[in-house]
């Protein structure tokens, strides 16, 4: 999912070589938090994080589909 994720990212960014994530587990429960430049941050998010949602949506419906909770946080 980590992988995805960043796939995913780096398509909506002008600078693909600074998206990153980083993978915490918490017990059941995997965090991921995506890093983008700060310039690309509204791309993102999207206009009233319509953008943002979905690609949580698209997380959410893989770690479903593999019997896994994760949560995506966009940090700065």
């Amino acid at each position: 999912m980590k992988e995805l994720l960043k796939t995913i990212a780096s398509e909506l960014v002008n600078d693909p070589e600074k998206v990153s994530v980083k993978q915490i587990d918490q017990g059941n429960t995997t965090v991921l938090e995506l890093s983008v430049a700060p310039e690309d941050m509204g791309k993102v998010i999207g206009k009233g994080g319509r953008r943002a949602q979905a690609i949580r949506s698209v997380i959410k419906a893989k770690a479903t589909r593999d019997g896994k909770r994760v949560i995506v946080d966009i940090v700065d």
